[in-house]
Formats: C-alpha cells, structure tokens, sequence
C-alpha cells in the first residue's frame, strides 16, 4: 500500500484552538498508509502581493510554504469562522498556493474542509469561502469533505458521533479518485 500524505492548513492561530487540537487528533489517529502534515507557520507568511512574488523577491517562508503542500497528495483546511468567513490567515495561504496562476501548489489537489466554530452554524460559511477560494485556485474540491460542527452543546474532542463524521470525512478525502473528462 503506497503512503498518501495529506498537507493539513489549520485556519487558527491560537495554541490551543479548538481546530488545531482536532487537526493534532486527527493526525494521531490518521488510519495506516496515510500522514497528515500540519503545516505550520501560516501566520510568517506575508500578506500576498504580487510585487514580491517573484524569484528575486519571493520570502523564503512562501517558498518553503509552496513547496510542502505542492509535495503533498491532499489538502485539508481545519478551520474556525471568524466573522462569518474564513481567517485571513486561511485566505492569505490559499492566496500563497494559487500562485503562478494555473500552476499553483493547489492546482490539480483534491481539497477538503473541516472545522468546528462554537456559533449555532458551526462555521458553514468559513468553510464554503475556503472550498470557493481554494477551487479559482485549482484545486478539486472533494464535495463530501465538509463537516461544519458547532461546539455549543458538544465537546467535539470527544463526541463519538463528531469524530466518526470527521474521520469519515479524512478517508473520503484520501480515497478520492478524480474522474477523467474526455476531451
């Protein structure tokens, strides 16, 4: 069995976030074949701009940043929803990874989303701007890969039904097949 390596962006930076402590568990229990990568360091990337994207200039951090997701065979964002979007520091990355248009880290990656939000709606709308943005980036969304969780009245590090929903949600993002569109 070939080893799948799935580069995980952690839309929170906070030590103890709720969303990287799933990230960390789901890496822990990460079911035999498969590494999930949590790539740290998003918030020493620069905001994106396209003066200092170049060979010259490129920070060495969005370099090495591009570089570890491009080796990657997956990506999954674990995110929070900040204001009823996703973090700047999501947003800023897939902006990273976009780049060059059309050749970008994402190009061609299946992509899921999960991530838990303590808000009645569990961080819908984060998740649907990240699976939006990460798409114009090129990446393949893996529709089924979403799972919105509100921790209000369940602690989601614990809560059978939650983890099974996001373990499912790992095995159908690492079982993706894409479908070839004749031309």
């Amino acid at each position: 069995m070939s080893q799948t390596r799935v580069a995980v962006l952690v839309g929170s930076l906070r030590a103890d976030s709720v969303n990287r402590r799933l990230a960390e568990l789901l890496r822990d229990q990460a079911p035999e074949g498969v590494t999930l990568d949590l790539v740290d360091g998003l918030e020493r990337l620069p905001f994106y701009n396209e003066d200092i994207d170049n060979e010259a200039d490129a920070p060495e951090t969005a370099t090495a940043f591009r570089a570890r997701v491009a080796g990657a065979d997956r990506v999954l964002a674990v995110t929070p929803e900040y204001n009823g979007t996703m973090p700047a520091v999501l947003n800023n990355a897939i902006d990273w990874l976009s780049r060059p248009y059309g050749q970008g880290a994402l190009t061609g990656k299946p992509f899921g989303v999960v991530g838990t939000t303590p808000t009645p709606y569990g961080g819908k709308w984060s998740h649907a701007d990240a699976l939006r943005s990460a798409t114009i980036a090129g990446a393949v969304v893996v529709e089924d890969v979403t799972v919105s969780q509100s921790s209000i009245d369940v602690d989601v590090l614990s809560d059978p039904e939650v983890l099974g929903k996001l373990h499912s949600a790992v095995a159908r993002l690492v079982d993706f097949k894409q479908e070839t569109v004749a031309a």
